[in-house]
């Protein structure tokens, strides 16, 4: 809305000189009205607390025309009113206005245009202003600093911003908590916890008593890094500097401890909140929720959902939908489904995760019927169905083998104007791979790439599959030639797939030859294509089956020598290296012949069975 051009340090030190800067290009009228002499005091008496742009506007027109003109304390007030809704631009439009009005700035004024400039990621333009603070001969105050130690930690500068710190010590000024607390939170958005806890001991050995919300940031990034451990004891050192500690403290360290799964241990703190007489509310309720159902201990998050509603406390949206969707993921559609009854009666309205997770309850159950009633039922209650909602019941239908109507459903999807997505488009060509009907799942996919949609390596993989399993792995090498060209990384699985088709076409060779390149292009084999190959070993040609099998009988021959019986040949546990030679896998069964007795060792256990 607003242009900002350019900002000057003016060589003029005189308080009339003004900063040349553009505020944003905005124009204010300068024609008396006759108004200006009256109610600007009574307005700002009388509470400019989310004041709008257009009543700021015409309350600054005001306070410019009255005659006397009014104090730098009633502009303060208006910019600091202003500002305190974000309007930063407007209140740097004000400042330019008052300079060319004559009106000189003060320390305050100038310090509220730091701010704004800091706010709108203008760094540069804030320390001109400082400089003109500086050459008018004002003292920096407490509060000039810490607005710039603000600005150095909103881009990130956190090491510049406790350099301005130690220069702020120097000149004699003691860093006020809220500057302290603004640069431990910038160091712990940039993850360095371990700088802010020094700070945090140095504060307290200056004489400046840390508060709550100086910790809040540090136990905060230490949770979400995994470190509940140094969390709970950052939490006992908060309790013998006798920090008041609340819910929120509390919460951030127990839905920690849940997703580590030390549930107990969150338990624990949970009792402990009960103990201190610190109340727990909907987000405490939620963590523990969460947590026990992502462990399956479902019965323990139902009944702390009873204790919720026993204590009065209103489950929210989020509470009801981490029990319906862990209910779901373990198949108790039903306790999902009384939930989501119980939701309607509390007045609760269902939102999409929670319309999704049910839907995925019933296609998981191959109830397609009931699923595309609860789509119908989410529609009519204005909560409109999204991609993943879609793709949950397109997918149901690919899995019951009804691709044609999860096919329709996908058309109506679009006319909705719900945009498919590279999952949605996979699933489809999945299902219609797996039905046989290649040439719609070919379709898809052409469809797919020309309306933007990228394939990724699973789309790839899935095709492939449906080519090679429908008998074209010549079109599967085509494909791959065309993935090459377009410089994305083919992972072992995609040869597996073609080498797989080759065997089942009878193109073994073709099979060897593609096995035997892969090293070469930088992929690692796995068991899986070793398996393959041994797998197919009854369509070589005769002798090098034969080959085959002699190095087999030489390789039992030599653990028979070194006293080991594999006790589980078998083809899945026979590996054929790039050079053709065989490898044993797999002597999770092998045990030890011991040569002085009939006992064989099976790790540390022993048997009388030698085979």
């Amino acid at each position: 809305m607003w242009r900002l051009v350019q900002t000057r340090l003016l060589e003029s030190g005189t308080p009339r000189t003004g900063l040349n800067f553009s505020c944003y290009g905005r124009v204010f009228s300068s024609v008396s009205d006759g108004k200006g002499k009256v109610f600007y005091r009574e307005r700002l008496r009388s509470g400019i607390v989310d004041i709008k742009e257009n009543d700021a506007v015409d309350l600054f027109q005001d306070m410019i025309r009255s005659r006397p003109r009014p104090s730098l304390v009633d502009f303060s007030r208006l910019f600091s009113a202003v500002a305190r809704t974000k309007q930063y631009g407007l209140v740097l439009d004000f400042c330019k206005q008052m300079e060319l009005n004559g009106i000189a700035h003060n320390i305050y004024t100038l310090s509220i245009m730091i701010n704004c400039f800091c706010r709108c990621r203008k760094l540069q333009f804030a320390f001109s202003v400082m400089g003109k603070i500086l050459k008018l001969g004002y003292e920096p105050n407490t509060i000039t600093f810490s607005t710039l130690i603000n600005g150095f930690c909103l881009e990130g500068r956190v090491p510049e911003a406790v350099d301005l710190v130690d220069r702020m010590v120097e000149m004699k000024h003691r860093p006020s908590l809220i500057t302290l607390n603004t640069l431990i939170n910038g160091l712990c958005l940039k993850g360095k916890v371990s700088q802010a806890l020094v700070l945090i001991d140095r504060m307290v050995e200056n004489g400046c008593q840390p508060s709550e919300v100086t910790y809040g940031p540090v136990l905060n990034v230490m949770c979400k890094s995994g470190k509940t451990a140094l969390a709970l004891d950052l939490l006992r050192k908060m309790e013998e500097r006798k920090i008041k500690l609340d819910a929120v403290k509390y919460n951030i360290i127990i839905d920690g401890l849940c997703k580590d799964e030390n549930l107990d241990d969150a338990f624990n703190l949970f009792n402990e909140m009960e103990m201190k007489g610190i109340k727990a509310d909907a987000i405490t309720y939620n963590s523990l929720i969460g947590g026990f159902c992502n462990a399956g201990r479902w019965d323990d998050g139902a009944k702390l959902l009873r204790d919720m509603i026993t204590r009065k406390m209103t489950p929210n949206v989020v509470t009801f939908i981490v029990l319906i969707d862990s209910f779901v993921k373990e198949g108790k559609l039903r306790e999902a489904e009384e939930l989501h009854k119980e939701m309607i009666q509390r007045g609760i309205s269902p939102d999409t995760i929670t319309y999704s997770s049910l839907i995925d309850g019933f296609c998981k159950e191959n109830r397609l019927d009931e699923a595309n009633q609860m789509l119908d039922l989410m529609v009519s209650k204005g909560c409109d169905p999204n991609i993943v909602t879609y793709s949950i019941l397109i997918n149901g239908y690919c899995k019951a083998k009804r691709v044609d109507d999860g096919l329709e459903l996908f058309r109506k999807m679009s006319l909705r104007g719900v945009v498919a997505n590279t999952i949605a488009y996979n699933t489809l060509v999945q299902g219609f791979c797996q039905s046989g009907k290649l040439n719609v799942a070919k379709e898809l996919f052409q469809e797919m790439v020309s309306r933007g949609v990228p394939p990724n390596i699973v789309t790839y993989k899935i095709l492939l599959d449906g080519l090679c399993d429908n008998g074209e792995p010549e079109k599967a090498l085509e494909i791959i030639e065309k993935i090459q060209k377009s410089k994305m990384e083919l992972d072992i699985g995609i040869y597996n797939i073609i080498i797989h088709g080759m065997c089942n076409a009878s193109k073994v060779d073709d099979a060897w030859e593609l096995f035997c390149s892969i090293p070469l292009k930088r992929v690692k084999l796995d068991v899986k294509t070793y398996t393959i190959k041994v797998v197919k070993v009854g369509r070589y040609s005769e002798q090098r089956a034969a080959y085959i099998f002699k190095d087999l009988m030489l390789v039992i021959n030599y653990c028979h020598e070194m006293g080991v019986v594999h006790r589980d040949i078998k083809p899945e546990n026979i590996l054929l290296t790039a050079a053709g030679k065989i490898q044993l896998d797999d002597f999770y069964l092998a045990c030890e012949n011991c040569k002085r007795s009939n006992t064989v060792r099976i790790g540390r256990k022993s048997c009388l069975c030698c085979t």
